[in-house]
């Protein structure tokens, strides 16, 4: 087994290598790839130091057999050719190919069988709030069908990237020295502020993380539910938080929900508002469940729920559901 990952130097990229040394996943080869930036760049991975190659086109992916890519979406559309030419399984993490028919959106947890149908060799890995969302959602959808979502993402500064990060905790620094407030990653300062924007604006004023929500629940669970999203940026530095309101068709009790979440795969019930016991990010960074509390009735709804879920959007949001979806391909013999 012979695994790429392209984009090695980024923060996902990172945490690529993390999660393949922590899950010791089954491989005899790894090779890493980055821009002209990366390039040249060392980093050990299981006592063996590894050096970036560039991407290019070429012949590099010939004996690859999985290639995580987490570049931007302009790279993967560019290299997706060169990474599948000869039978390698691309798991993008990018925006390029999700919505396209012909590539699988895949959450182990939810729809694992998808993966095995991608005429283009390449299967898309969902966005970060849609990936933690549905995930909590899918237990719940199995008591009654979902017909309605309504979610506010609280998320860090993680979402935009490692420079991102670095930005927030600079930004920090220059306002406790009184020094200029450097803001190049957000469209406003982020540091002691929340922004009601993520990505672009579209012509019906959500925004393409918003819309990406909609889109991709319903290609996920197979669903015709209806997601309506306000995607914000918070000051925390890592794991998004999210409030989702769900209508169903039948009202299902509090107990049943919290019964099925605390039973679902990748789903921790932290629930025990009596003690202040619910997830932040602060408690779930580095961790690799959805965690989820606040969970009640919705009382403008008979057939409503709401609930609080909170999990690190590096991993679940990113890079461990890639690994996942690979993982579960050589479970199944569904490589090259």
């Amino acid at each position: 087994m012979k695994v790429a990952i392209v984009g090695a130097s980024g923060a996902v990229g990172q945490e690529f290598l993390r999660i393949l040394a922590e899950r010791n996943f089954p491989m005899d080869e790894l090779v890493l790839f980055g821009s002209e930036r990366s390039a040249g760049k060392k980093y050990t991975f299981k006592g063996k130091e590894y050096e970036v190659k560039l991407l290019q086109h070429n012949d590099d992916f010939k004996d690859v057999d999985i290639a995580f890519t987490s570049a931007g979406a302009g790279i993967s559309k560019e290299y997706a050719a060169d990474i599948t030419k000869y039978g390698a399984v691309m798991i993008d993490n990018s925006s390029a190919f999700r919505m396209d028919d012909d590539v699988p959106l895949v959450v182990p947890e939810c729809n694992a069988g998808d993966a095995l149908n991608r005429p283009r060799g390449i299967i898309a890995n969902p966005n970060c709030t849609t990936i933690m969302m549905v995930v909590v959602l899918q237990p719940l959808e199995k008591l009654s069908h979902i017909k309605r979502i309504r979610v506010s993402s609280y998320q860090s500064a993680s979402g935009a990237g490692a420079a991102a990060m670095d930005e927030l905790e600079q930004q920090y620094k220059e306002l406790l020295a009184g020094a200029p407030v450097t803001v190049k990653k957000f469209p406003h300062q982020l540091a002691y502020n929340v922004i009601p924007q993520i990505d672009v604006f579209q012509p019906n004023g959500y925004t393409k993380e918003e819309m990406k929500m909609y889109n991709e629940t319903q290609k996920i669970m197979h669903t015709d539910a209806k997601c309506s999203a306000t995607c914000v940026r918070v000051s925390s530095l890592r794991s998004h938080s999210e409030s989702v309101w769900i209508e169903t068709e039948k009202p299902i009790s509090i107990e049943d929900a919290r019964k099925a979440i605390a039973a679902a795969p990748g789903c921790t019930l932290q629930d025990d508002p009596a003690n202040l016991v619910y997830p932040m990010p602060l408690g779930t960074a580095g961790k690799d469940d959805i965690y989820v509390g606040r969970v009640r009735k919705d009382i403008s709804d008979e057939c409503g729920l709401t609930l609080w879920l909170s999990g690190d959007q590096i991993r679940k949001g990113a890079a461990l559901n890639a690994v996942q979806i690979a993982e579960y391909l050589i479970e199944v013999g569904n490589v090259k």
